[in-house]
């Protein structure tokens, strides 16, 4: 627990602390209405805020034969997380050795190197070893370290709960607008701009193949209205997520056309934002019939934004 210790050292702010702790995948409506709990009843008690994350995800260490995609990668889920207003957000390496610490010391190390004095989790908040730490255990340790807790309802939208299993699912149907109220703000996708093969210049169509990390979660593959942020700029796009089955292709990429805009963005950070899924991927018969696809693309984009 050394590197706990050390991390909790390094990132908490000075003085005594109201607290939040978990994946917070995705940071959606849920997290945000926490986030927003955890800081009133902070403030009604003269407390600082912070958040306990942990990366990578635990079931990517309980369950590794599970494959896991982040709605978030980790550094937008802390911008996030800092954007909300916490005054220090932690982010601990969950690993096999964290995995056997009871919920009872892990508490303790919080009130020891945080001086936690509340804790805000929601209703089904489970910690430690064997997810034995649930919130009436939590509560029966802070009445011994001097710690509150408090359960917060969880979330529900359409009647249904608000969680990152439910933005993953969604986002796996390509249901765009339901991400987005789930989230609280569009889905996005955010990379280095890299060199392609330059095809999509060529046909009169020029695209901007964005990097996105192996470990994020995507949507079904198709082409969809798109919203790209570089540096200050905002553009209107369209963009493809597949393979490029007419080319026979097989790497799956992320390639945006924006609108109204020529010039070389090689090597600058763009943020991809999926607003609406236009339609599947195909392979057409050429290349012809590619480019006149394309073309109705555009102007169903350009009428969406309208």
């Amino acid at each position: 627990m050394l590197l706990v210790r050390e991390e909790l050292r390094r990132s908490a702010t000075p003085g005594a602390h109201a607290l939040s702790i978990g994946v917070f995948d995705g940071v959606h409506e849920g997290h945000r209405m926490l986030v927003e709990r955890l800081s009133r009843e902070a403030q009604a008690r003269g407390l600082g805020t912070g958040i306990i994350t942990f990366h990578p995800h635990p079931v990517t260490v309980v369950r590794p034969d599970i494959p896991f995609s982040y709605l978030e990668s980790l550094e937008q889920r802390v911008e996030l997380l800092r954007a909300l207003g916490v005054g220090f957000v932690s982010v601990l390496q969950f690993t096999s050795e964290l995995q056997q610490v009871s919920a009872y010391d892990f508490v303790r190390i919080l009130v020891e190197e945080t001086q936690m004095r509340l804790l805000v989790v929601g209703e089904d908040f489970h910690l430690g070893r064997g997810r034995e730490g649930d919130v009436e255990r939590l509560s029966g340790f802070g009445r011994e370290l001097g710690f509150e807790v408090i359960a917060l309802r969880l979330l529900e939208s359409a009647d249904e709960r608000v969680s990152s299993t439910r933005v993953r699912n969604a986002l796996a149907q390509g249901e765009m607008a339901l991400v987005a109220l789930l989230l609280g703000r569009p889905f996005s996708l955010r990379g280095p701009v890299l060199r392609g093969d330059g095809r999509g210049r060529t046909i009169g169509f020029p695209t901007l193949n964005v990097g996105v990390s192996a470990d994020r979660a995507l949507p079904p593959n198709g082409v969809y209205v798109t919203r790209a942020e570089i540096g200050e700029t905002r553009y209107q796009a369209v963009t493809n997520i597949g393979t490029q089955p007419t080319f026979d292709g097989s790497d799956r990429r992320l390639e945006t056309h924006l609108l109204d805009f020529e010039g070389d963005l090689y090597g600058q950070v763009a943020r991809v934002e999926l607003l609406h899924r236009l339609r599947e991927e195909r392979k057409f018969s050429g290349v012809d019939e590619l480019v006149a696809q394309i073309r109705r693309d555009v102007q169903a984009a350009r009428e969406w934004f309208a």
